[in-house]
């Protein structure tokens, strides 16, 4: 019944809002329903197509917004047009055929033709009107395209002319291209960058003419680059750094007596000042791209610019140069205004996981932003939280954590008996990390867990970063296991593992390559992140051990974990008009267990399944391989040492920030070996792994208000490995409460899943 009528009201609303288009449409005024662009004389079918769209794009005004033909948002308007609030919420006002300049869209039209090398364009516009809409449409005859016939540089002897005609190869001016002014504007930007690298600090885009010869014939231009007369001398000439002056301690509200130079520290190339000494000069200087008497280049600035933002010591940061009179040398003047150096924070977390867990999480932190004047951070945080199981096997058992870490950063790279310098915008970072935690499963078991990291961290530009960890120890210990948990272990085999005492002592690292880091749209863009992480290789060279013979080494009367860990994860982004994207994953991970393990550790092992990976399925719920447990929803926690997954979503944009989803995801994963797990039939990795993948389907809802995204999600399992007949397609029963109950999986969560 209640979904008849959520049905029928949506069919009346469509109905209605077809009808009611012009409701607010003054009486002397007509709907403006959009325009229509019809192209002759292009070259080609692609190019006509790229023409009619880049000049429908150009006509004003917009038309109301629609989907599937329908105008939803004006719909509203005409709704709630008595009540302001509502209709300027919901909807958007008519566009009216009043707001329609002809002649204006034709010259634009003509105009962007032109810029594009139809010089030989025509465009004509007329409007068809029907009752109370209007149509606008325009015809634009464009003739044949003009190229490129040559490309010339200035060869006059000046220092200026010779750096310009030294670029020649790199121009995006080339022989047979089309004339296009926007290209053209493009070469302009890209000598003035080069040259910006070149010291010429006062140069400008304006100071370059690009010269069009269009009468040489068969629709050819000559163009002439050129730099333009009257060019002042100081924008002809490279400048060089003279003094460096860095305000380390500036003020917004003492900016007067924060410029002075009494306080001035020489120290290497650059004058620190501050009157109390709150920053090493060595920090300074080791933040500096360029040295006095180098060329002025603005790559290095803003390279020096970028690694002052982020030592994160810093609120504000701004910069002057100031040329030096009688000499092409420039003085360059820095003002750092502090951050406060200590902070204290706060934050309480609700959490709701995917394997029927609800719980609160309290975390203080007390943060050092400057320790020892040297701009390391000090981080040191304590947290509280507990797990509340509502359903499942371990419903009533709850969770109680709590812990802490010591976080300690040094903006530089710090290696015993050596000095690496760093260069680039980003400064490296050294990280120092202490962590203790304790996990007390009520009426089951305590967990110890110890964990020492010490590493780097550096980033080659926006999009690559670094981060090598060669020594990485973690200790886990497990307390207190009650005899009711060894009686569950019975009941659910492989509930050891969750316990395991563990000693981890290796090292990782992980590279990531992120095109979207930047904040660039592009039409393709791809993401990697690639993980290694190796354990016992020192320990076992020098203990030895070997537990398929027996044979098993100890540190601290705990036997070490080896193994070798493998994981890479690819990411396609495909942006599909102005809004709507399709996006595709795949991860593939392998780990290896060797010498002194037969098997991965617990918390190391591989898992699929949930908000993040197959929607579908609840988390660590599928596998290994064709396995199941007794019961799949009562106890999720499935890991593997081998993982394959693909994910494939469609991302159309619905209004404002509201974003849809319809994905489709496919993974499993297996063991290396199941010799170790008699109890788990079916789950070593085998040349039949494709026909043992879990597959499931959904649809979602972001709001995406740029902050943050708020996800809802709704996925069905399609395929089930571990049946007989595993597809479940013909199954589905969306209008069966049964079906819903058992195969419906939702997901909220912040964040896009990929």
């Amino acid at each position: 019944m209640r979904q008849a009528f959520l049905l029928l009201v949506i069919i009346l609303t469509l109905l209605w809002s077809g009808c009611s288009s012009t409701k607010t449409v003054p009486a002397n005024d007509k709907l403006y329903t959009g325009t229509t662009v019809t192209v002759n004389g292009a070259s080609s079918v692609r190019e006509r197509k790229v023409l009619r769209n880049d000049l429908k794009g150009l006509t004003r005004p917009k038309p109301n917004s629609n989907f599937l033909g329908i105008r939803f948002k004006l719909g509203f308007y005409n709704l709630f047009h008595k009540s302001k609030k509502l209709r300027e919420k919901l909807g958007e006002p008519p566009a009216l055929a009043s707001q329609l300049d002809l002649q204006k869209n034709i010259d634009i039209l003509q105009s962007h033709l032109e810029n594009k090398g139809y010089f030989n364009a025509k465009v004509t516009g007329d409007t068809v009107a029907r009752k109370k809409v209007v149509k606008a449409h325009y015809k634009a005859e464009a003739g044949d395209q003009y190229r490129i016939s040559s490309v010339h540089f200035p060869t006059d002897s000046n220092k200026l002319s010779e750096v310009i005609h030294e670029t020649a190869d790199n121009s995006l001016l080339k022989t047979g291209k089309p004339f296009d002014i926007d290209v053209i504007k493009g070469e302009r930007l890209r000598i003035d960058a080069l040259l910006k690298e070149k010291g010429y600090y006062f140069f400008s885009p304006e100071y370059l003419l690009i010269k069009t010869d269009s009468t040489i014939g068969n629709h050819l231009v000559d163009m002439y680059v050129t730099v333009k007369p009257g060019t002042p001398v100081e924008a002809a000439q490279p400048y060089k750094i003279e003094d460096v002056f860095v305000y380390a301690n500036y003020s917004l509200n003492t900016a007067s007596e924060d410029t002075s130079k009494a306080d001035a520290k020489l120290y290497k190339d650059y004058y620190v000042i501050q009157k109390k000494e709150k920053y090493k000069p060595k920090l300074i200087a080791e933040t500096m791209q360029f040295n006095k008497g180098d060329l002025y280049n603005r790559r290095e600035h803003n390279f020096t610019l970028n690694r002052l933002i982020n030592l994160d010591l810093f609120k504000f940061v701004k910069n002057r140069f100031q040329p030096v009179t009688d000499s092409a040398k420039l003085n360059t003047y820095y003002y750092l205004t502090p951050l406060p150096s200590q902070s204290l924070s706060a934050e309480i977390t609700q959490v709701t996981r995917s394997n029927n867990l609800n719980g609160s999480n309290i975390t203080v932190s007390w943060r050092n932003r400057n320790m020892f004047r040297n701009g390391s951070h000090v981080n040191i945080s304590a947290y509280i939280g507990s797990d509340i199981q509502f359903s499942g096997a371990f419903s009533g058992y709850n969770t109680y954590r709590t812990g802490a870490e010591v976080n300690f950063a040094m903006p530089r790279f710090v290696v015993p008996f050596m000095h690496i310098p760093s260069y680039g915008g980003y400064a490296p970072h050294t990280n120092i990390k202490f962590g203790y935690d304790i996990l007390k499963r009520q009426q089951l078991y305590t967990l110890n867990s110890y964990r020492i990291q010490y590493g780097y961290f550096w980033k080659e530009n926006i999009e690559k970063q670094h981060e090598l960890y060669p020594i990485s120890i973690n200790y886990v210990q497990p307390l207190n296991v009650t005899s009711l948990y060894d009686s569950l272990q019975k009941v659910y085999p492989g509930l050891d593992r969750s316990i395991e005492q563990l000693f981890i002592l290796g090292s990782i690292y992980q590279f990531n390559y992120n095109q979207l880091a930047n904040g660039i749209k592009r039409i393709h863009s791809y993401y990697f992140n690639g993980l290694i992480d190796l354990s016992g290789n020192i320990a076992g060279a020098i203990k030895g051990g070997n537990l398929k013979k027996g044979d098993t080494a100890r540190i601290a009367n705990t036997p070490y974990s080896q193994y070798a860990k493998f994981e890479a994860e690819g990411r396609y982004y495909r942006k599909i008009g102005l809004n709507d994207a399709w996006v595709n994953r795949l991860i593939i991970g392998v780990g290896l267990p060797y010498g002194n393990s037969l098997q991965l550790p617990y918390v190391k092992q591989f898992f699929v399944g949930g908000t993040n990976s197959l929607r579908g399925f609840r988390s660590r719920a599928i596998g290994p391989g064709v396995y199941v447990a007794g019961d799949s929803t009562t106890v999720p926690d499935q890991t593997g040492d081998i993982k394959f997954e693909v994910n494939t979503e469609y991302r159309p944009h619905i209004s404002g920030p509201l974003y849809g989803a319809i994905f489709l995801e496919a993974g499993n994963i297996w063991l290396v070996s199941d010799s170790n797990y008699t109890h788990k039939p079916g789950a070593q990795f085998t040349s039949k792994w494709l026909s043992q993948l879990a597959v499931d389907a959904g649809v979602g809802l972001r709001l995406d208000i740029t902050i943050f995204v708020i996800r809802f999600d709704v996925g069905f399992p399609l395929r089930k490995p571990w049946l007989q007949n595993p597809w479940v397609i013909n199954q589905i029963k969306l209008g069966d409460t049964h079906w819903r109950k058992t195969n419906l999986i939702y997901n909220l969560a912040i964040g896009y899943p990929f």
